[in-house]
């Protein structure tokens, strides 16, 4: 690691979630002396464009001046990851049929990678991830940013601590409006679904909660009005996932909520145990605003907001569990660069490995990570089937139930 301790960073993406949290994360780390040199690699000029007009100094790929607004360059990250230097750290930020050959580019060459979730879409390319990294002593953080939630983590301290005793089942819902489908992810809608999305960070709740893993599930879908407007997606999905234990959780999904809702996400989860329930609405938090503007609207202080900065007057500080979820990333691979500065390969592999084994329990690392890529991977398999059963094994395998 370099002398002023800073990680470089190379975000793969310039979508909504890298302008709307990834980005200010990481240009906040940097105002705090945590990041150094900021990169950012998209799919056209024209988004770059964009960011200028929105971020401090970064560098281009591809830069607009020269290669123009419109051309696509689908393989320009290949570069950009070829250019970070050692005490970098490579940000996935593309659609999630696109995270693996980013994440491969990355670990080829010996980058540390924070990846929104999920890490990949299909269990072989989860385990190809895994096998690598392991082997390299790479960190492959999946930015499950509703671990941070306090909301979720509150329910796996309580059942952590028997409190809620054996778990019977549960129920969460994170469902979406028309226009995220039609106009946010216009261009990959198709190749997603609402459950793959954004359902998955309550199966992910769910494993991370109570450390059980997915025995069987069965899942559902609609398509009455995406596909009658230009989408060959499903309206909502429903997916039933039964765990190594017995106990059973339903997640209903969907990308066609009114626009004119109080807020972008109706979200929340139930659990029952038989010591105890949980209950949490994660939409609603108490707290809204109504507004000449946007009229009434409810208002999560928790995920990402801005508040004042209290170190620097007339700014902003980003404040929330999304942007803790990435400074995390940021913050464990640092560690990881401090503890083996000055080492020989040999000693700096093994003390890579051996953090990455403490980071285990509570970070989404690929050995985690790979539950939510089976459980979307079966998913799909049983949707697109007519609704058949699929089944994990202990390797998180599936197939259909015979």
């Amino acid at each position: 690691m370099g002398s002023d301790n800073k990680i470089d960073v190379l975000v793969v993406g310039g979508g909504m979630i890298s302008k709307e949290v990834i980005l200010p994360t990481v240009f906040q780390e940097q105002k705090q002396g945590r990041v150094g040199n900021v990169s950012i690699s998209t799919l056209t000029g024209d988004i770059i464009t964009e960011l200028r007009g929105m971020f401090p100094k970064f560098t281009e790929y591809p830069n607009p001046d020269i290669y123009g607004e419109t051309e696509r360059y689908p393989d320009m990250f290949k570069e950009a990851i070829r250019n970070l230097p050692e005490n970098g750290v490579v940000i996935v930020a593309t659609p999630d049929h696109l995270h693996t050959p980013v994440i491969k580019a990355a670990l080829e060459i010996g980058r540390h990678v924070i990846v929104e979730k999920p890490l990949c879409l299909k269990v072989a390319e989860a385990k190809e991830i895994i096998e690598i990294a392991n082997a390299k002593g790479i960190y492959v953080l999946t930015d499950y940013h509703k671990r941070h939630d306090r909301s979720i983590r509150a329910a796996r301290y309580k059942f952590r601590r028997g409190e809620l005793g054996e778990m019977l089942h549960g129920h969460a819902w994170i469902e979406e409006p028309k226009y995220m489908a039609l106009n946010v992810f216009k261009d990959w809608a198709e190749k997603s679904s609402s459950f793959e999305y954004i359902g998955v960070h309550y199966a992910d709740a769910y494993y991370f909660v109570t450390g059980l893993k997915p025995k069987r599930l069965v899942a559902f879908g609609q398509k009455k009005f995406l596909p009658k407007n230009g989408k060959d997606a499903y309206d909502a999905n429903q997916v039933t996932i039964e765990w190594e234990d017995g106990s059973v959780f339903f997640i209903q999904t969907s990308w066609v909520n009114n626009e004119k809702n109080s807020s972008m996400t109706n979200q929340g989860m139930q659990l029952l145990g038989t010591m105890g329930e949980y209950w949490a609405d994660h939409k609603a938090r108490g707290m809204h605003f109504v507004t000449e503007e946007k009229g009434y609207e409810d208002y999560n202080p928790n995920f990402f907001k801005q508040y004042d900065s209290w170190d620097f007057p007339g700014e902003v500080d980003n404040v929330g569990y999304g942007y803790e979820s990435i400074a995390q990333g940021i913050n464990d691979i640092s560690r990881i660069f401090e503890a083996t500065d000055g080492m020989n390969e040999a000693d700096a592999l093994a003390k890579r490995q051996e953090i990455l084994k403490e980071m285990e329990d509570t970070r989404g690392l690929p050995g985690q990570a790979i539950v939510g890529v089976a459980i979307n991977n079966a998913m799909r398999m049983s949707v697109d089937a007519g609704s058949k059963f699929v089944v994990f094994d202990d390797e998180m395998n599936i197939s259909f139930q015979d």
